[in-house]
């Protein structure tokens, strides 16, 4: 059994009464799994203070080493060496859970342990926690931690509103600071087609760019700005941001959307569509009409040959295929859609929207990955070796969890973090809608109407911010934060929260947020709900 398991194990009766109480003390989110802090003293953290590496943590420490340098006042990293006797040693022990971590802090220093690289980062991004909130210095003591879910995400949607590869690199920088380790990157959509695909350079050339966006919601009468918007990653700009991410542990899936949500495409390339016809990059929210030809062989081949190209830039297992709100129109009146249902046998649209995502999935599978999408997937009989993204409520999440499938948790009613913040929306400017605040969030019981034998498929949780009316990082990083310091609790920590210390912690939070200049909504610290 790994080591934090036995550890918690042998002093479980010490952990029920005094954990509470100390983890107040630390004030650290998300909440630690054990926390001892009954030693006197505590360890100051200079400017001179090595990070002492074994067992070749560098790239760990280095990390830390930047992301500490603004709060030291220090014009280059820290010193980093192999030997020494004080400072900040990391190393790794496979006893200890992969993504677990132990942290002991004393006059010599403080040493962290992880079960892997990932789990020396997510030790240090805990000490870098207390050390930028508590003026450089940790108590003495002894932390063991681990995650309580693998998949912890955070959604970007960059098709509505674009965002630069230095923004998203601080969204990176965001997430790694809550623990999280995966970013659902939403690369197409109506909107605007944002990934450099060679064998169809007309996607960028044409459908990364709208000739203008809807003001407001969208209620009669209708205004547009009139001004041409757009924007797109060239693929030498992926890969830089997936070396980012990875640099800090966090795997990105990329999200191709398909079938429906792709007007874009269609713009640049009419023939994929069922009637062959132009249309023009959506100038509007919701839900077009329009589709992806289902029937033609052409489609398919399309599908294939940007999925090649996604491959080579993003290593995630798991590739995001949408698969939602996929109107059905179009392929009621298409001769070629009729005509493949009709060779496969297919009884309704419905099926051939799974005939679809199931072609789609198996030329997945036969490169070495497998399918991500929204929960719509689970209507056309995909397999159990994809994971479905349960949006539309828990009982969806619940039905596919009991079928076998992985399930990531991202309800509507709470992880959709372009809505509202407080119920009278004072302040706030404009959102897509409704009302999650902080509180809901950190409520949230992801387990509730799972049964027992299902709860092993709910692998994780995410949020997701969709950005009909962000227009720019800072409105991106106010959505989130501070929300995600709730759902990073829920993501790491879920049995182990406590609502008599959150406050607390998230004030001792917002300290960290401000060292860093990231954008956040006071409303929670403000008591408005």
């Amino acid at each position: 059994m790994k080591r934090l398991f036995s550890l918690l194990a042998i002093v479980v009766v010490s952990l029920l009464s005094m954990t509470t109480l100390q983890a107040r003390e630390l004030n650290v989110v998300p909440e630690p799994a054990y926390v001892d802090l009954e030693a006197e003293g505590e360890y100051v953290v200079t400017a001179k203070t090595r990070i002492i590496v074994v067992d070749d943590m560098w790239a760990p420490a280095q990390r830390f080493s930047e992301d500490m340098t603004p709060i030291l006042g220090l014009e280059k990293p820290m010193t980093m060496a192999k030997r020494g006797n004080k400072g900040i040693k990391v190393r790794t022990d496979s006893c200890i859970a992969p993504e677990g971590y132990e942290m002991t802090v004393s006059e010599e220093g403080v040493l962290i342990i992880g079960g892997t690289e990932a789990g020396v980062y997510y030790g240090l991004q805990t000490l870098r926690q207390i050390l930028v909130t508590n003026n450089c210095r940790v108590p003495y003591g002894f932390i063991a931690d681990e995650p309580s879910f693998k998949y912890r995400g955070a959604h970007l949607d960059v098709c509505r509103h674009f965002l630069s590869v230095e923004d998203v690199k601080e969204y990176i920088d965001i997430l790694a600071a809550h623990k999280l380790n995966r970013l659902h990157w939403h690369l197409t959509d109506d909107q605007g087609w944002r990934i450099e695909i060679k064998a169809y350079p007309e996607l960028t050339e044409k459908a990364s760019m709208r000739k203008e966006t809807l003001i407001g919601h969208g209620l009669e009468p209708k205004w547009w700005d009139g001004k041409p918007y757009g924007g797109y990653y060239t693929q030498e700009q992926i890969r830089e941001v997936v070396k980012y991410a990875e640099e800090r542990y966090i795997t990105i899936i990329p999200e191709i959307e398909m079938p429906g949500h792709s007007q874009a495409a269609l713009h640049a390339l009419p023939w994929l569509g069922c009637q062959e016809q132009d249309v023009e990059v959506w100038t509007m929210w919701g839900v077009t009409p329009e589709v992806l030809c289902a029937g033609r062989e052409t489609t398919y081949t399309f599908l294939e040959n940007v999925l090649k190209e996604v491959l080579e830039l993003f290593p995630s297992e798991l590739i995001h295929i949408g698969g939602d709100e996929c109107p059905k129109d179009r392929w009621k009146e298409c001769e070629h859609c009729q005509a493949m249902m009709k060779a496969q046998g297919l009884e309704s649209e419905e099926e051939l929207q799974g005939y679809l995502v199931t072609r789609i999935e198996k030329f997945l599978n036969a490169q070495g990955r497998r399918i991500i999408g929204w929960d719509e997937i689970l209507e056309g009989g995909v397999s159990t070796s994809s994971t479905v993204m349960a949006w539309r409520g828990a009982k969806i999440g619940a039905y596919a969890a009991e079928h076998g499938h992985e399930v990531v948790m991202t309800p509507l009613p709470i992880c959709y973090f372009d809505f509202y913040q407080t119920q009278s929306r004072e302040g706030e400017g404009l959102r897509i809608g409704g009302h999650i605040n902080f509180q809901k969030v950190y409520a949230w019981d992801p387990f509730e109407g799972i049964s027992d034998a299902a709860r092993k498929n709910i692998i994780g949780v995410q949020c997701n911010v969709w950005s009909e009316y962000l227009t720019d990082l800072s409105m991106y990083e106010s959505q989130l934060l501070p929300r995600l310091g709730a759902l990073c609790e829920v993501q790491w920590s879920v049995d182990r929260r406590d609502e008599t210390t959150i406050r607390r912690k998230m004030e001792n939070l917002r300290k960290f947020y401000d060292a860093y200049g990231w954008a956040y909504a006071p409303y929670y610290f403000e008591g408005r709900e």
